[in-house]
């Protein structure tokens, strides 16, 4: 059974570019560029797995994150962030993220983070 992946990100590159990333491997439900499109897209998809951007227009990845959980605390968060963001990082832990790769985005880690976040 192919897994489902959700994109979120307010950049079209960066979903571009994990889409690239995943597409031969997962099947991509949908791509979201803040964070009340994700809720509304994984209503409808309700994928498997969500990569999410911490910092969005009008609803950020932390609180996407936490409101996808409580909807469905089954769905595995993948937080894509900067380096700079520790701090946020921790807070996207607290709201449910069940992994993070740090831009720019490496093929290799993504794919394991992914592979791990949905092993577990």
């Amino acid at each position: 059974m192919t897994r489902r992946i959700l994109i979120v990100d307010d950049s079209g590159f960066q979903r571009t570019l994990i889409r690239g990333i995943l597409e031969d491997d997962f099947e991509v439900v949908g791509e979201a560029e803040n964070g009340s499109e994700a809720v509304d897209l994984f209503e409808e998809t309700r994928p498997d797995l969500v990569t999410m951007d911490i910092m969005m227009p009008e609803v950020n990845g932390i609180e996407a994150t936490n409101d996808i959980k409580e909807r469905d605390p089954g769905t595995r968060v993948v937080m894509c962030t900067s380096v700079e963001q520790r701090d946020q990082m921790r807070k996207a832990v607290k709201a449910g993220a069940d992994g993070y790769v740090t831009k720019p985005v490496e093929e290799d880690t993504l794919r394991s983070e992914v592979e791990s976040a949905l092993a577990s």
